[in-house]
């Protein structure tokens, strides 16, 4: 057997549906989950990865979206922390194709805020010559993920953020009735307070957010 034989039988063999019955509300029984707490399923990944580290070394792009569009949750988890160690400084210009495959299977907040800041993120950072169009690009398509995934992706960024780009973006979308894009909106104005604050809040003062975004960017703000 290979990787996702090997990943997918141990989850299997662990599987308690008692936990996974929790797990499933918490995410608005949106996915099916095998119950496996993160220690848990971090440990099997763990010696499954091991065993099959030179598939997973040569072949990570493919297996980690083979495991997105595996139904249960604990398989996307896993292909996060496949891409988060294996891609690195790794990243190649055509990756921006199967980046935006992944932010939009399986959606929900939980990968699409992971995939945005640590792998979106990160390849435009490695690529910052390809921003303005990627982000121009996610932030027009009417896929929700797409576009908070061109707010969020310089979470993280500091002193390298783009503010020109950061409040673009939110004024682009501060008429949308969206919880997942007021919230965003609020998220990276906040995050990136804590490097200009007095920026955020001349934005902040002269845009017209929903009160959403609003409390949340000024939220840590004196």
């Amino acid at each position: 057997m290979g990787f996702i034989e090997d990943l997918e039988l141990a989850f299997r063999q662990n599987a308690s549906r008692e936990t996974a019955v929790p797990m499933e509300k918490y995410m608005k029984n949106l996915f099916p989950f095998f119950g496996l707490k993160n220690e848990k399923r971090k440990g099997i990944l763990k010696e499954v990865w091991v065993k099959n580290a030179i598939e997973v070394k040569q072949d990570f792009r493919t297996l980690a979206l083979a495991l997105f569009e595996k139904s249960e949750r604990e398989f996307h988890y896993s292909a996060m922390e496949i891409l988060y160690k294996e891609i690195k400084k790794n990243y190649i210009a055509k990756d921006l194709i199967w980046i935006e495959k992944l932010i939009t299977t399986q959606s929900w907040w939980d990968t699409v805020d992971f995939l945005a800041k640590h792998i979106l993120g990160v390849y435009l950072l490695q690529f910052p010559e390809q921003t303005n169009k990627v982000i121009f690009a996610f932030s027009k398509s009417e896929n929700r993920w797409l576009n908070r995934s061109a707010i969020l992706f310089q979470l993280g960024y500091k002193e390298k953020t783009n503010a020109a780009v950061l409040f673009d973006e939110c004024e682009k979308h501060s008429h949308s009735k969206e919880f997942f894009i007021q919230k965003a909106i609020g998220w990276a104005l906040r995050e990136y307070a804590k490097t200009n604050p007095e920026a955020v809040k001349e934005f902040v003062a002269h845009t017209n957010l929903k009160s959403l975004s609003k409390k949340e960017a000024l939220k840590n703000i004196s």
